[in-house]
């Protein structure tokens, strides 16, 4: 599934986080990632320590949680805090696969199934900066409106092209999903978005009912706790 949300943030929210941002201390982005990872990566992240990624990443997700098309596409169980990157002067991360099973500060751990970017840069303030999601469909060239976010299967190969003018910001985070496949992820999706468009239509309120149990009970079949 690759999903394009719209205005995850609005424009006053994404001015007061860039602010914050424009103003922070950054590091080598191969400092969070292995050796396999550390050979493609070339971009800057803010420290996993640092309290403003902490404060930032916990407005990205309020947001995120408001979304109803958000919580429809990833069903979450576990979120790994956002962390946020950026590249500029030739800036890029070369074709990777997320790792699979990450560990959270309590000492959990999380399967990463999904993936998501929020944007966090106008796509005209930069020259390149595209991420490229490479799935069993070819490849697909996301650079979206600063506030929307675009989630995939972490599974999937992708990259970064490399940013040869200005600046391209983002927070990116992993999702462990109530549903692990994603074929079902994506029926459910449907299935969800069907309901909503028929209750906004004034469609049958028998039928919705009925269309509402199938996805409740899918859902109970698929769902992993």
């Amino acid at each position: 599934m690759l999903l394009h949300i719209e205005n995850v943030l609005d424009a006053a929210t994404i001015a007061r986080i860039r602010a914050k941002l424009d103003a922070a201390e950054w590091i080598d982005g191969r400092e969070t990632v292995g050796p396999q990872g550390a050979q493609v990566k070339r971009n800057q992240q803010l420290p996993d320590a640092s309290p403003l990624r902490t404060e930032l990443g916990r407005e990205v997700l309020a947001a995120c949680a408001r979304h109803p098309q958000f919580h429809a596409a990833t069903l979450p169980v576990k979120i790994l805090p956002p962390r946020f990157n950026r590249y500029s002067g030739g800036g890029t991360y070369g074709a990777h696969v997320d790792g699979a099973v990450m560990a959270l500060a309590d000492g959990d751990q999380l399967r990463s199934d999904i993936a998501c970017t929020v944007f966090l840069a106008d796509p005209e303030s930069y020259d390149g900066g595209e991420l490229i999601v490479d799935d069993t469909y070819g490849e697909h060239e996301v650079k979206l409106p600063a506030g929307d976010a675009i989630v995939y299967t972490a599974g999937s190969l992708h990259r970064v092209e490399a940013v040869t003018r200005g600046t391209r910001v983002a927070a990116f985070f992993w999702i462990q999903s109530l549903v692990r496949d994603d074929a079902q992820r994506r029926t459910l999706l449907q299935l969800d978005t069907a309901i909503r468009q028929l209750t906004n239509g004034g469609a049958d309120a028998d039928a919705i009912r009925q269309l509402t149990g199938v996805y409740h009970n899918l859902l109970r079949q698929w769902a992993e706790t």
